[in-house]
C-alpha cells in the first residue's frame, strides 16, 4: 500500500521559515517526479512547485519563487519543502503528490496519482 505521510507544518508569524517533509512508502519514486499542493479554504487546490525524478529540475509557482525550494533525497524516499519569508497568503493545507508515470514532471494536479493526507500551514501577520 502506498502511503504519503507529510510532517513539518504548523503555526508562524510572517516572515517566518518551515520546512515540511513527505516520506512516501510502499513503492520506489526515484523514477517519478514529485510536487507540492496547497489548497485554501473556499479556493482550488494549486499547484506549489515540484522536483523531477532526479530532483535535478524543479519548478515552482510564480508565487513561491525565490521564496520556496523543494528537494528530494532518493535514498529516503523523502522529499522536502523550505519555506521561508512565509506571508499570509500562504497559509493552507499543504499536500505532497507523486506522479506514477516514468520520468515525467507536471504541474497539473492532475496528473498526480498519490497524495498525502495534507499538513496545515498557518501564516498570521
Amino acid at each position: 500500500q502506498v502511503q504519503l505521510v507529510e510532517s513539518g507544518g504548523g503555526l508562524v508569524q510572517a516572515g517566518g521559515s518551515l520546512r515540511l517533509s513527505c516520506a512516501a512508502s510502499g513503492r520506489t519514486f526515484s523514477n517519478n517526479a514529485m510536487g507540492w499542493f496547497r489548497q485554501a479554504p473556499g479556493k482550488e487546490r494549486e499547484f506549489v512547485a515540484a522536483a523531477d525524478w532526479s530532483g535535478g529540475n524543479t519548478y515552482y509557482a510564480d508565487s513561491v519563487k525565490g521564496r520556496f525550494a523543494i528537494s528530494r533525497d532518493n535514498a529516503k524516499s523523502t522529499v522536502y519543502l523550505q519555506m521561508n519569508s512565509l506571508e499570509p497568503e500562504d497559509t493552507a493545507v499543504y499536500y505532497c503528490a507523486a506522479d506514477s508515470r516514468f520520468r515525467r514532471t507536471t504541474m497539473k494536479p492532475s496528473g498526480y496519482d498519490y497524495w498525502g493526507q495534507g499538513t496545515q500551514v498557518t501564516v498570521s501577520s
